[in-house]
């Protein structure tokens, strides 16, 4: 004889299942973690964003009591680092620490990206901003950005700036457009990378972040001319903003943020924001920041949704105005 269950046995069986599925999430994030967490980054070790989440990892793995292991998946503007983040299970074991670079500027700068930058993650905390330094070397002849503008100007096509993120294409791009100068791009895996290749003289000038560029200035092995954001570097009070030094308007900045595959339970969500939360407050990462001239810009997981959203559309409306063309 066939067993039918009657329609109240049903209903109460869906409501049991419902049940267990609330629960199991709650247990998961009551119990983490509970082994080490893996922090993915998309650029190089030596890039800002590899030292953010060195510094940022070694707090965390204090406040949570796990190992926190830093996973450099440099490459392809970062595609690969946001896959690896996007199919990852969602259980906090594995998270990605990154910029607006794959989670803003990827969907204008390419016409096709294998990850949709909002769908494919849970946002965490975005942690701080930033700007970057028009950089050349020391025995470069471009004493000044006027300098550099007034030779791209004699020879136009000639000159050429690297960048390693899309933020340093974008910046050099925004000057090509604003300052109405023709200058060609040299693309990098990641900014570290094309310093190396600046030192060596394979081009002229490059922006970079300023965790990145901040030391070379420093160290004497590069020069700064400029400063991307809209005031100056407290790292480096003499060099001007770009605006400053003749091209008026001008403003580019980059960010921070952790973010998490898609459908991370809200109770792990929760617990790595106060992880992040406590970390950004710890004299280390501070101490970091103070260097670098980085600015704290700690909040909720659903103020970096806002945050991320609103970005999109002011990178839109640069790229756009720069004139760069999806590849």
């Amino acid at each position: 004889m066939t067993f039918r269950p009657s329609r109240r046995f049903a209903t109460t069986a869906l409501l049991s299942a419902a049940a267990l599925a609330l629960v199991a999430p709650a247990a998961q994030a009551q119990d983490y973690p509970s082994k080490p967490i893996t922090i993915v980054v998309p650029f190089a070790a030596g890039s800002g964003t590899d030292q953010s989440a060195r510094i940022y990892g070694q707090a965390v793995s204090e406040v949570l009591k796990v190992p926190v292991i830093v996973d450099n998946k440099g490459g392809a503007s970062g595609f690969i680092a946001a896959q690896q983040v996007a199919k990852a299970p969602p259980d906090g074991y594995t998270i990605f620490m990154t910029t607006n670079t794959t989670q803003v500027a990827n969907p204008f700068l390419f016409k096709k990206v294998p990850y949709d930058p909002v769908k494919d993650f849970t946002p965490i905390a975005l942690l701080a901003k930033g700007q970057m330094l028009l950089l050349v070397r020391p025995d470069s002849p471009h004493k000044t950005l006027a300098d550099l503008l007034a030779a791209a100007k004699k020879s136009p096509g000639k000159l050429n700036f690297g960048s390693g993120s899309s933020s340093s294409q974008v910046a050099g791009e925004l000057l090509k457009q604003m300052a109405h100068v023709d200058i060609t791009n040299v693309p990098y895996k990641s900014n570290p990378q094309a310093i190396t290749d600046l030192i060596g003289g394979q081009f002229e000038f490059m922006f970079a972040d300023a965790p990145t560029a901040v030391p070379q200035v420093q160290g004497g092995k590069l020069r700064a001319l400029a400063a991307s954001g809209a005031k100056r570097l407290a790292a480096t009070p003499d060099v001007p903003t770009v605006a400053e030094a003749g091209v008026k308007g001008y403003d580019m900045s980059f960010w921070f943020a952790v973010y998490g595959p898609a459908n991370l339970p809200a109770g792990v969500v929760k617990r790595l924001n106060d992880a992040f939360g406590k970390a950004s407050e710890t004299p280390e990462v501070k101490a970091f920041q103070a260097k670098t001239s980085g600015e704290v810009a700690f909040g909720t997981p659903e103020a970096l949704a806002q945050f991320q959203a609103a970005d999109m559309k002011k990178w839109e409306q640069v790229i756009r105005a720069a004139g760069i063309e999806p590849q």
